[in-house]
Parts: structure tokens; sequence; C-alpha cells
């Protein structure tokens, strides 16, 4: 963009990293921010979303000179309802003869002054990304994928753990440290800006479909490969659905590896993982020099160790990507990323991952996003046993269900999965959401994991028994609130 003099209260275009230009007002920044050094830019605060950033003088562009242009380019629901509040603005602004009210030192009912809320300066730890934002400000239609960023450069050296929020970029500084810069894209454009490289997934299970339907929704070439497509009639038609929706179909792990520049895989437990690999027409078959290798299963520290090992022996990248959360977390591209191995290929991933996720972390070498996974998940098995216990003990000693969730959702351990999962046991409803057999295998790879550290894990050990009778009851392949009924039979 070409370079432009401006004013605080013009209107503009700008343009915050790789992604399409927004619109937003040039304002005056908080007095604490300092402004980054070496930059000739404007604060801006973009339309639509409330967020604010300091963007460089050529990345700006004035609002009605280029505003058919940009209405041209930019198709997504967020930026029209962005290019809508303009609209609103202008139409207040000629209301008012022109002239912009402030909202700083505003007059009350009552005709006394109200200060301006100061805007907070919020920042991650260990981050060269500092977000500011009003904490009185709520997210635009209650939209879970909504996030306020308010962006600013900070001096902080990277980090070996950093959480790459959703829709946010990686980008290389002059100072040539590493730092993330960019708002949520679901605020900016609906949309993200996708790798050229080409996708491969294999495993189209609970998790694995709401990812690659993610993948696709946001622009990537995926080709997909599913291990038990051959043996079930319905996983066919499971993948034509995504071939419809533009992903291409490979007839083994290996075609796809050799197809494509980064793969990713999502399946069950360890030994389905080593199988993928090493298997007949097993990925690494396809595995030459450059290609990239992602795996993205629940499985433990040795398992991807071995993975990562034949994988890098081939001259393949490797990284290991776990994920947190459930079929509807994935399906809403929601879900939390805990990654580790070889950076470059997690950078690599970066829209991939803002595509199936929220936030992703990076948390160093092969082996720590398995330990970290592990534990996520013996804590929150652990939990929701935890919880049917509860409403059982409630039932038995006479105490309504409904007011326990009731009084339970009131209190400090509110959540959206205690609620979920508390209204899946009292409507009698466990169609899967995460698999109680995968639960089950997760506390299992826990504990033995404990054991090899030499560290207790008696809480994890007691649900895990738990889990292993609702197995016996024939609750394997129910979502895991269904341990509820190893408590009532």
């Amino acid at each position: 963009m070409a370079t432009v003099h401006l004013r605080i209260g013009d209107l503009v275009w700008g343009k915050l990293g790789r992604y399409p230009p927004w619109p937003g007002k040039v304002v005056s920044p908080p007095k604490d921010l300092k402004k980054p050094r070496g930059k000739k830019c404007h604060f801006v605060k973009f339309f639509g979303t409330e967020d604010h950033a300091w963007i460089k003088v050529e990345q700006l562009k004035p609002y009605h000179p280029h505003k058919e242009e940009m209405i041209k380019i930019n198709k997504g629901k967020r930026f029209q309802q962005a290019v809508d509040a303009v609209e609103d603005f202008l139409k207040k602004k000629e209301k008012q003869g022109g002239k912009e009210q402030s909202s700083e030192g505003k007059g009350d009912s009552k005709g006394k002054k109200t200060p301006a809320k100061p805007l907070k300066i919020l920042e991650e730890d260990d981050e060269d990304l500092s977000a500011l934002k009003d904490p009185s400000e709520k997210p635009v239609r209650d939209d879970p994928h909504f996030h306020h960023f308010l962006l600013s450069q900070t001096e902080k050296p990277a980090s070996s753990m950093e959480p790459i929020s959703k829709r946010l970029k990686i980008v290389e500084e002059d100072t040539r440290s590493t730092s993330i810069q960019a708002a949520d894209s679901t605020a900016i454009n609906g949309s993200i800006t996708p790798t050229d490289k080409r996708i491969g997934f294999l495993g189209l299970g609970l998790m694995g479909s709401g990812i690659v339907s993610n993948l696709l929704k946001m622009g990537h070439v995926v080709t997909v490969w599913n291990r038990t497509v051959e043996k079930v009639p319905q996983d066919n038609q499971h993948c034509d659905l995504f071939i419809q929706e533009g992903a291409r179909l490979g007839r083994t792990p290996a075609e796809v590896v050799s197809m494509c520049d980064i793969t990713f895989s999502c399946v069950s437990d360890p030994k389905a993982a080593r199988d993928l690999v090493l298997g007949p027409s097993g990925v690494l078959q396809g595995i030459r020099p450059g290609k990239c290798y992602v795996e993205m299963s629940t499985v433990d520290p040795e398992t991807i160790t071995e993975l990562s090992q034949v994988i890098s022996s081939r001259g393949g990248r490797f990284l290991e990507a776990p994920v947190a959360g459930s079929q509807q977390v994935s399906n809403e591209g929601m879900l939390v990323i805990l990654a580790a191995g070889d950076r470059t290929v997690y950078e690599d991933c970066s829209s991939c991952f803002q595509a199936m996720g929220k936030t992703s972390f990076f948390l160093g070498e092969v082996g720590n996003a398995a330990r970290m996974m592990l534990i996520l998940n013996m804590v929150q098995g652990s939990f929701m046993a935890t919880i049917a216990e509860g409403l059982t003990l409630a039932q038995a000693t006479g105490q309504s269900q409904h007011t326990f969730l009731d009084i339970l959702s009131q209190g400090q351990m509110a959540s959206t999965f205690v609620d979920q999962k508390c209204q899946n046991i009292l409507q009698g409803n466990f169609k899967p959401d995460y698999y109680l057999k995968h639960i089950q295998k997760d506390l299992r790879l826990a504990i033995s994991m404990g054991d090899t550290a030499n560290h207790p894990t008696p809480m994890a050990a007691a649900a895990n028994e738990v889990y292993k009778r609702a197995k016996a009851l024939d609750q394997s392949d129910n979502d895991m609130s269904a341990v509820y009924r190893a408590y009532i039979h």
C-alpha cells in the first residue's frame, strides 16, 4: 500500500501482517502505550471488532477512495459487519453536523463527567505479543471464536513455550527475534490465508473429520485417507462427503505422504499410530527428505519418540501435535493444539493450526506434547468420574440431581464441560463426543507415565478402574460421560 498522510479521526483501510485490509479509524493511543521504535505508523481502531493495532503508514489507505475495491476482494460475514459499522458511524457523524462525539470526558445523565475507561495492557507470558483490551467489553454476540486483541510490540525474548492465539501469524522482525502479530482473523475477515503447501490427512474419526472440514473451509488443498474405508461401507460415504467439499482421496498412507508437503494423522491409540507409519504401504514408505509428518494422536511419549526417529531417519521432518477438545470443539475449529518437535514444521503449519484450533502451544522437544496431553486428559477423565460419582451420590441420598447441577453451574466449577456432560447424564444421551474407551486409554497411559517418573497417581488409578467397569458394561463406544453407568449397575 502507498504511503498516505493521515490525521487522528481519519477513516482508513489497515493491513495487518498477511491479512486482508480491514476498515478502521486513526485514533490517539493510550498515553502509556509506546510507539514501536523505528517505524512510522498510526494507531488504528478496527470497526466491528474493537481491536486496535499499530499499523505502518505504508499499510494504510484512505477509506472512501478504496471502498469499492476492498468490498470486491473481501466477502466474509465479519468484514461486512465491519463495513456496516463504518456506515453507521458516518450516519451518526452526519446527524451531529460532521462532528464526532468523543467518549472521553463524556457527561452522564446528571451532567457529571465520567472518565474514559482506560485500556488495559495484557501480556502473554514470555511473548513478543501484548494484547490490550477494555475489560468491560464482551465478545460480539457471544461468538466463541471471537477474541479482542489490542496489539503492540514489546522487547521480551521469545519463549520455547509459545501460544499462538487463533488466527495469529508468526513473523520475523528486524531484530531476528520471533514475534507474533495480527488479531483473530475470524474477527478480521472470517477466514485465513491458507498455506500453499499440499496437506495430507490420515484418519477421519470424531476429531479428524472436524479438522479436515475446517481445513477445507479455510481454503487448504487436502488429500485424505481413512484406515477403515475398505472395511466399513459408511466410511466410503464419509470420504465422499469430503471429496464433495474439495478434498482429494489417497489410496494408501504412503501415497498421501508422497503427494503432500505436510501430512497430519489423527488415530485412536499407540498401536494404530505405529501401524499407520510402519505398516504395509505406510507413512514411512512415502517419506522423502523434506516431507513433514505431524502426529496428532494422543499417545505415550515412547511411541512419539519412536515415530520421530523413524521419520527423521528417512530425512523427514517431524512434529507431534495432539489436540485437546471433543468432536463438537473440533467441528467448531476451537481445539487447543499442543505441539513439540521441529519448530520449522510448527511454523509451516501455522495456517492449518489456525483453521482447526483457537490456540496452539509449542512445547519444545519431542515427547513434551504427549506428556502434557496425557496429564490434561488424566485430569479431565478423573474429573468426569467424580462428577458422575457426585450425581449418583445425590440420587442415593434423596437429593435432586437437577438441583445439584444448578448449584454446580453457579459455583467455581461451572464450565461448558460440566454443563454438557451433566446434561448428557440427566437426559440419558451418551452419543460420543469423546469416546469413553479413549479417555480410559489416556488414563492408563498417564498412570504408566507416572510409574516411569516414580510419581504416584492414585486419583487417576481410581478413576481408571471406574472406566474399566464402564467398558465391561459395554460403554466403550459411548461418550465418556457414560462412566455414570458404572455407578448404577
